[in-house]
Order: structure tokens, then sequence, then C-alpha cells
């Protein structure tokens, strides 16, 4: 098999001209771009880094953050990529716990690193992109421009070798290190090609406007072993999104629901051409039934969606356009609100909590099986041991299957609100109140109660040209799910805090109100 840093190498010998990476005015095409890897790749070996080494990186979206990747895939190395949005003591706690010994950090986050330098315990030496080289920082584009171009010294990889350590968030505690290996990685990026027909043309344009940090890395290199080019935004605003889809006439485009949602809001939207685009994807989240009816009338029947984590490399199931719909035949419609069937490289099945298999339309736990699935948890053997079993990834996500193979996911098992004895899955809940023409954003979590043990909270974010009060979005909600699923109480913010890829970030809302609820008592 080919490892990850042999894709740009292949790239430079056989489309040497061909464009590889945009970001804002940065243009570079494989040779150039290979060339420059190659340059950071021996630079690295030459201050002392070896095979196995962790380096970790805290950067917004950039040319140099691929870069990154594959130089410290091509030697064997381990990229740890960090969350700039976490607080500085996770900061800290996920560079010592990942064992990093070189950090790469970029000028917007500078500040964090000198707050938390001398805390760390193993990182040896700083790099520092577009920073001014004061405390001891050296200079990434120095190091670039001062070593070799040449492909570095051979080293043997295994195909089970990590090269990325992905810190994700769990559901309590501290975040956990999700261990990527070559195999994980390509087979997930073959799986997607494979089970959406894709094909291998060379110029293929993506958008990518997801932060490098996540796994929706994915989409940059299964484009880049597709020999395309990644158009790199450095930020989700919908308009400025929209702008660069128009002006780089990229062709597939991937993004989470909350920025599709903000994109449709748009003025003049209907205006605009989108010939150019074969697809638009989403992922990250599931996508609200009237958020995608209305994104399918705008951009034309080119949707697609999909299910994935970190731990399954990204993608586990995908749906494409040509298998839904979201008005005309009953049954395309009912698919719509499916995530699809698994990847040619995975196998799902929904199981009950004793491990068995659930029958036809019966919920339960998503497992995965594939050489997509993650070498397990770095440090965390009782962890990785309790999901990982007899070779199946157990999710933490609950779903059913249709007679097709359809997978249609309910919601996280940890989300789920028992009130008065019944439960209750918060995404049934907010698929109805993005019902409403005043909603714009919303979540469901339960909160605690006397009575019920939990109770329905909602909290919602309205349309700018909209009004809505709480009692009518109860009252609508009423009118179309059981009373005991309807939300005790709603309230309206003027937006919703969200999670580092953009989804709405229902834990942190779920977690001050309990705060609150307990202030109170």
């Amino acid at each position: 098999m080919i490892y990850l840093g042999d894709i740009p190498m292949l790239n430079a010998r056989r489309f040497a001209d061909t464009e590889a990476v945009v970001c804002g005015a940065i243009r570079l095409n494989w040779r150039q771009f290979n060339d420059r890897i190659n340059r950071l790749a021996n630079g690295l070996k030459n201050m002392g880094y070896r095979k196995g080494a962790h380096i970790a990186v805290l950067l917004d979206n950039c040319h140099q953050y691929l870069e990154i990747y594959y130089a410290l895939a091509k030697n064997g190395m381990v990229t740890v990529p960090l969350n700039y949005r976490l607080a500085d003591r996770e900061l800290a706690h996920v560079i010592d716990h990942s064992d990093a010994v070189g950090l790469i950090v970029g000028s917007q986050h500078y500040d964090k690193i000198v707050r938390l330098r001398q805390h760390l315990k193993n990182v040896q030496n700083y790099i520092g992109v577009e920073v001014s080289l004061a405390n001891g920082l050296l200079d990434y584009e120095q190091i670039v421009a001062a070593s070799d171009p040449g492909e570095p010294d051979w080293e043997i990889l295994d195909e089970n070798d990590m090269v990325i350590l992905m810190y994700t968030g769990g559901t309590t505690g501290l975040p956990k290190g999700v261990m990527l290996s070559h195999r994980n990685m390509i087979s997930a990026f073959l799986g997607i090609a494979i089970s959406q027909r894709t094909m291998l043309v060379p110029g293929l344009r993506t958008l990518f406007a997801l932060p490098f940090f996540h796994i929706a890395n994915w989409q940059a290199f299964f484009f880049h072993m597709l020999a395309g080019c990644v158009v790199i935004s450095r930020t989700t605003n919908p308009a400025k999104v929209v702008d660069l889809i128009k002006k780089e006439k990229t062709v597939v485009v991937n993004l989470v629901p909350t920025v599709y949602q903000n994109m449709i809001e748009l003025p003049d939207l209907n205006k605009k051409d989108f010939r150019h685009v074969a697809s638009f994807s989403v992922g990250g989240a599931p996508i609200a039934p009237a958020t995608l009816k209305k994104c399918t009338e705008l951009f034309g029947l080119k949707m697609g969606k999909g299910y994935g984590l970190t731990e399954a490399a990204s993608a586990v199931a995908s749906l494409s356009a040509s298998e839904f719909a979201t008005e005309g035949d009953p049954e395309l419609v009912r698919r719509s609100k499916s995530v699809g069937r698994e990847t040619i490289n995975a196998r799902v099945k929904i199981r009950r909590l004793d491990g068995t298999e659930c029958q036809t339309g019966e919920e339960g736990e998503i497992t995965v099986f594939g050489k997509n699935i993650m070498l397990g948890y770095w440090k965390d053997p009782q962890l990785t041991a309790r999901t990982l079993q007899k070779g199946w990834l157990w999710t933490g996500d609950i779903a059913y299957k249709d007679e097709d193979g359809y997978i249609f996911l309910v919601d996280r098992k940890n989300d789920m609100i028992i009130t008065g004895g019944e439960n209750v899955y918060p995404t049934e809940v907010e698929n109805i109140l993005y019902q409403h023409p005043a909603v714009m954003e919303a979540t469901v979590f339960g909160i605690p109660d006397e009575k019920w043990g939990e109770a329905v909270k909602a909290v919602v974010a309205v349309k700018p040209d909209q009004s809505v009060d709480a009692e009518e979005l109860i009252a609508f909600c009423k009118k179309h799910i059981s009373g005991y699923k309807s939300p005790k109480s709603i309230d309206i913010l003027p937006v919703l805090p969200k999670t580092d890829v953009g989804k709405i970030n229902r834990k942190a809302l779920k977690s001050q109100y309990e705060t609150c609820k307990k202030d109170r008592i």
C-alpha cells in the first residue's frame, strides 16, 4: 500500500504543473508543494528529530498545515494537531500527554504558548509560522529555505505505524488521543472513493473550510490522493465561503450543517450560479430535513451526506445525491433522513447492549469493523478495551438499519433524555423545531427536574427577520410530536455556541443550564 507521505511525491512525478494547493494569495503546483514538504522533512531531520517523534501543531488553516502533515508522514513521525479553542489547562494536558517533543505555532496562537511554555515538560523546539523570532522560536520559512528539496532518506515504515495522534473530546473529562495509522487513513480514503464512485481526475478542486486539527482533514488528503487541488478557506463565514466557491470554481464542497444553515439565509443566494459544483456534501452532525430540503432547492440535486468519526479515520457511511429526494417519491424522501449505507471498506452492525445484532428497524449502538479503525487511545488501554471489542469499534451512536441497509442515525447514546421513564432523542425534537419558519438554530438536551427526573429543554436562535416566543414554539412542537417529547421550556438566544468544526455545542449549553439549576438550589 501507499503511505500518507507518498501522496505529494507521486503527484509531483505525475502532475508536476497541476495546482495542488490554494490558500489566499499562495498558489502551489505539485512540484512546488512537494519541494516545500521535502525541505521541511529534511530540516526536521537536521534538527535531530527521528522516526516516531511526535510534533504538535497549533495553527489556523493554512498551506503550511498540510505541508507539516505530509513532511512528518514521510519521516515516519507523528503529527499531533492541536485544537486552538481549548483552554490553557486542556491544551497543556494534550501537549504533555501526547509526548510532543516539538511544537509548531502560528502567530494567532503565539500568546497561548508564551503562557504555557514554562509548564510544558517535553517540548525541545518551538517553530513559528508567521511569528517574530522572539523568545527562541525557530522560523518555519527559514527551515524550509535552508533545507534540501530532495526526497528525505527512506524510512522503513509499516502500514500500522501511527501517523496522526488526534485528540477528540469525550463526554466527560479531558480530550482523549486517537491513534491513527497510515493504513487507517488510506483505507478510509479508498472506501470513500469507491463508495462514491469518484473519478481519478487531475485538476479536481475542493473547498476546505473546516479545521485541519479535526478529522475533517480527510477531505484534503482524499482529494490530494486523487491528484486534486485543495482550496483552503481560513473562515467558515458563509458569505466568504460562497465567494470562494465561485472565485476558485471548486467542484466539491464539504461543510457542516450550521454553515449550510447560515449560507441559505444569505440574501440573493438563489441568484448565484452553482452549476460548476458537482457535489455539496454535509458531515459532522445530522442535518435537519428542512435545511436539507432548502439546500437541494438552492444548489440542485447535488447534496450528499454521510456519517463518520475520528476513531474510524473519517467516513463509515455515505449517501449520494442519487439515492434520496426531499420531495416526491415517499421512499426516497424517507431515505433522505438516513446517513446512507456503509462504505465499501467498513462493516456496520447495529447491536444491543449484550452484543447481539439488532433486527431491521430496531435501535441499537453502531459498531464498525474495518482497516480504517483506529489503533486505540493513546496511553489509555482501559478505554481502548471498552471501545474496541473483538476488533469492532463501539461508537456510542444510536441508530437502526432499514431492509436495504440504510443507516438512520437517532442520536448519541449519552445525549438521550429520560423524562418520566420515557426515552427522548434530542435530534428528533430539533428536527421539529427547524421546521418552524422563524428558527435558524436549535439544540435540545435534558436538565434535572424533580418531577420528571429530566425535563426536555430547548435553546434556539431566531432568524434576523423573524420573531417568535417560547410558548409558540412549544405549541408548535406539540402539534408534531408527543407531549412528553416536546420541550418543557425554551430559551431564545442571539446565537448558539459552536464546537471546533462549527457544530452547535449541545454539551456546553447543557452544562451551563445544569450549573445554573444547581446554583438556584
